[in-house]
């Protein structure tokens, strides 16, 4: 039990009494539809006050109180080399002649790490898992992940770098143990070299490759740097340290030649800051480096501390109440700006007005420093709502006035720009002045002037004399109710003036006139209407976001005015999660997630939540860190089990443990809006599921979403999803219990499981299905005491996610097959009719697609052969796959065992 004092992690474990266990809930309830904020419960002794935030005689006065970090872990299970968050995380061994390796190279790794695939910076976007890198002049090696996927690189020569993705994505979820390899064959024989990667469950193996192996038409010998062999970071280039735990790492002199580095840190003491490993290497750790068998099992903030006695006054104790950082960004949390009322002031303007007041405005608000709010009279305020990155906007009406005055900028001036956004359903044929701006140089009034089909620039001097009068045919849409942006950029030439005028559909095209004049530029003094108003011929013109810029900025409104719709999901978080200093994570591919729609002024949860409901996945706090984050679909797709639990093993399932075979989450008609957009409906229509009334169906259980899109063509799409996820045929295992003090062999494996994660029960009891049941966690409850150890988790099916769809291993169902005439148990010929749809393939034209697995009658076969193309098809089985056995009748459905689907 640790509180951070003074930024400083405290062992408190001494006052805390077990005698009341200490209770840890994370991710969803059981009943629950969101994540919910992480919950530690646990006390204190605090006899001597230690623990009263305002007791002046307590060690912690004025170090603890309202969100004081707790960190609660338990030490039990296998050791390793502990890695927390900071670039000062790592073992090494110094340069010597067994590592300095020229030729063909075996690399080695075995962590569980939680950030695998999820880098702290998108810029740093390469975890490093074991290097030989030096400074630039010094590189031999490194291995890490990068975009997913394994990556190797070397250099030939200390400076040059080659480097080598794995063709295919690393098939590790966060927090998940895997063992990874890099082989490099220098010279293959052939005039090139070869890279090759591997995965498998541990260092013991056994090996699987992962992709293909990658050729390159070059011999690419190591350069024999002076750097040492590091495991869990590198010291020469700000790359994303290794997070979490490393077992053990190997490097071989050749492929599956000499190990001449082998840390094995499951076998060193914890504590220890320096062993030798087999092969004689000396190795040490880090400042922030420590072997230990730790397992962090919650980290939040304290956010209530109440004191409370018995009646003797001799039993004081704290019953401490902390939470995850999902509380703390959840209370009393306000709407963010708009995208443009957030970026534009960060850009250093001179001036800038959003103009997003409320309904009973009387002037314009400055965000600025020493610039004055705006003159604004006669505006119907927040009357316009449909500019996607701003909060609704005033419109003028008849002799409505505007004036903002410009501060004087510092230094002289070369160029400036003024530039807003508006929206005008209609003009007439007189020129009317949409803006005038105010100048100190040869120009003192220019006049930005819009009628049917034609625009100007009028600039006038001191005297009133024209100096510029320009005007160019226009289409209409500059004045057919969508919204643009009008920027009047002037810059200066030696002894001219060029100025620009452009106008920017907002999300589309646009176009520009430039021109040039004799004379100075000045400085902008202000921005305003017509000295008498704006005229009527412009009443219902939406106007705002008026900005000033010297230098000028002409990229400062881009995106920004479309809300930032189209970005992906996980940029748009890591994005938010930047600006407002939110640890956060995005594990998955941010290039191939789902595209949002515009970010409206809402709150920051809530905008994350919407990313993440537009792509599918789960958003979450981090288990060992006060950190977000979000972990895609893609990341749950046919993921490995994290947690495999044995039914027929004592200590494996503790009860209760019973399946809900209810409706609760039966859905199978889905309608999915896109917001502000078109709806798609999607349904099930026939099968036991299906929206047939009973007994051919169930019945509709309809749902809806509404959902932040970026383009109609996605309702669709998650429509289906839904309605596939939502009529699974699988009964429901809502709670796993897992008694950790009686099955002591599962502890590393259990305390990994984290929300979105796989677990498997094999051998279930006789009286239910005895196939292997897989979930999905959503949460868990966790009570740490003095002798028990319990985690329950809150379990979906996870048959789902473990059945998409891979390229060259898909197997598509047939749309309904029977069984032609009655079988007994024993029979290994059965005759299939194909009622619906396509046959079956048959196995002298497709003879690498067998054996498979059916289902019929709850009993599973493997298909040896088919023979026939028409129905119906004669099959030749291996019977009682999945130990039952008996006669089969005849139109008895058959269907294939584990049918791919298609994602999301």
């Amino acid at each position: 039990m640790e509180l951070s004092i003074n930024g400083t992690w405290t062992d408190v474990t001494s006052d805390c009494y077990l005698r009341d266990p200490i209770t840890i809930t994370r991710g969803r309830s059981a009943q629950g539809d969101q994540i919910d904020p992480s919950r530690c419960e646990l006390t204190f002794n605090n006899r001597n006050g230690k623990y009263s935030p305002r007791n002046p005689m307590s060690p912690y006065y004025g170090k603890i109180g309202r969100n004081t970090p707790l960190r609660v872990s338990v030490k039990a299970g296998a050791n390793a080399l502990e890695l927390p968050m900071g670039y000062n995380s790592y073992a090494s061994t110094p340069d010597a002649p067994p590592v300095q390796i020229s030729g063909d190279i075996d690399v080695r790794f075995d962590g569980t790490l939680t950030n695998w695939l999820a880098p702290d910076s998108p810029s740093l976007n390469t975890v490093v898992l074991m290097a030989k890198l030096g400074p630039t002049g010094d590189k031999s090696w490194m291995f890490g992940v990068r975009k997913g996927s394994l990556y190797f690189e070397w250099s030939p020569d200390g400076t040059t770098v080659y480097s080598v993705y794995s063709s295919v994505p690393l098939p590790a979820g966060p927090g998940a143990r895997m063992a990874v390899r890099a082989c490099l064959d220098a010279d293959n024989g052939a005039g090139g070299c070869t890279i090759t990667f591997y995965t498998a469950p541990t260092m013991s193996g056994a090996w699987t490759q992962l992709g293909e192996p990658f050729t390159a038409p070059i011999t690419a010998y190591i350069y024999n740097s002076y750097a040492a062999v590091t495991v869990g970071s590198q010291t020469s280039f700000a790359l994303t340290p290794s997070r979490g735990k490393v077992h053990s790492a190997q490097v071989r002199n050749g492929i599956n030649g000499t190990i001449v580095a082998n840390p094995d840190f499951t076998s060193q003491a914890p504590g220890a800051r320096s062993f030798s490993d087999s092969a004689g290497r000396a190795w040490s750790l880090s400042t922030n480096a420590a072997i230990s068998n730790r397992q962090i099992r919650f980290v939040g903030e304290v956010s209530e501390w109440p004191t409370e006695w018995d009646v003797s006054g001799q039993d004081v104790y704290t019953q401490v109440k902390a939470a995850g950082l999902l509380r703390r960004l959840s209370q009393g949390a306000s709407p963010i700006k708009s995208t443009m009322a957030r970026r534009i002031p960060t850009l250093a303007p001179l001036a800038y007005w959003p103009m997003e007041e409320g309904a009973s405005a009387t002037k314009a608000y400055s965000p600025l420093e020493n610039v004055r709010d705006m003159q604004a009279d006669g505006f119907s305020w927040a009357a316009v709502d449909t500019l996607p990155g701003s909060s609704a906007l005033p419109t003028i009406g008849s002799a409505s006035i505007l004036r903002g005055v410009v501060p004087r900028p510092v230094g002289a001036q070369t160029s400036w720009h003024v530039e807003f956004v508006y929206s005008l359903s209609s003009v007439t044929s007189t020129l009317r002045s949409v803006m005038k701006i105010a100048s100190s140089g040869t120009v003192r009034e220019w006049a930005l002037q819009l009628s049917t089909n034609t625009a100007r620039i009028y600039g006038t001097n001191e005297d009133g004399a024209v100096i510029v009068n320009d005007s160019w045919a226009v289409g209409s849409d500059l004045y057919d109710g969508r919204w643009n942006r009008w920027r009047f950029i002037v810059e200066a030439d030696g002894s001219s003036v060029d100025y620009v005028s452009q106008w920017i559909n907002v999300g589309g095209a646009g176009g520009a006139v430039a021109g040039v004049y004799t004379g100075t530029i000045g400085r902008v003094l202000d921005v305003h209407s017509p000295e008498t108003g704006f005229s009527q011929d412009l009443n219902g013109m939406a106007l705002g976001h008026i900005s000033v810029f010297s230098p000028t900025n002409t990229t400062s409104y881009d995106n920004v005015d479309i809300g930032l719709r189209g970005e992906t999901a996980g940029i748009r978080m890591g994005r938010l999660a930047t600006e407002e200093t939110i640890p956060f994570a995005v594990y998955g591919d941010s290039d191939r997630q789902a595209q949002v729609g515009p970010q409206k002024p809402a709150t920051v949860l809530d905008i994350l939540g919407d990313a993440a409901d537009a792509d599918g996945g789960i958003l979450y706090e981090q288990r060992t860190a006060a950190a977000l984050t979000y972990r895609d679909p893609r990341s749950l797709y046919n993921q490995p089990v994290r947690l495999a639990l044995d039914y027929g093993t004592p200590g494996h399932i503790a009860p209760p443990f019973k399946p809900s075979d209810d409706d609760q989450y039966l859905r199978n008609e889905i309608t999915v809006t896109r917001r502000d957009g078109s709806s798609a409906v999607d349904s099930l229509d026939v099968g036991p599921l299906s929206t047939q009334a009973p007994p051919n169906g169930v019945g509709r259980y309809q749902d809806s979403k509404d959902i932040n899109f970026f383009t109609d063509s996605q309702p669709a799409g998650m429509a289906s999803w839904l309605v596939y996820m939502g009529t699974w045929d699988e009964a429901r295992y809502p709670s796993v219990h897992v008694d950790l003090a009686a099955g002591v062999s599962l502890i590393d494996d259990a305390t990994t499981v984290d929300v979105g994660d796989r677990i498997t029960i094999s051998r279930p009891p006789a009286w239910l299905p005895p196939d292997l049941i897989d979930l999905m966690a959503q949460g868990y409850t966790e009570v740490i005491g003095v002798y028990d150890w319990d985690i329950t988790y809150n379990c979906t099916p996870g048959g789902p996610w473990s059945h998409i769809a891979q390229v060259g291993t898909a197997r598509a169902d047939t749309a309904g097959s029977t069984l032609n005439a009655g079988v007994s148990a024993t029979a290994t010929a059965l005759s299939v009719a194909t009622t619906s749809g396509p046959v079956w393939v048959d196995s002298a034209t497709s003879p690498s697609d067998f054996p498979f697995d059916v289902l019929m009658g709850g009993e599973r076969m493997t298909v040896t052969a088919i023979s026939g193309s028409t129905s119906p098809q004669a099959f030749t089985v291996i019977r009682s796959v999945n130990g039952i056995s008996k006669s089969q009748s005849a139109g008895t459905a058959l269907r294939l065992f584990a049918p791919s689907y298609v994602a999301l």
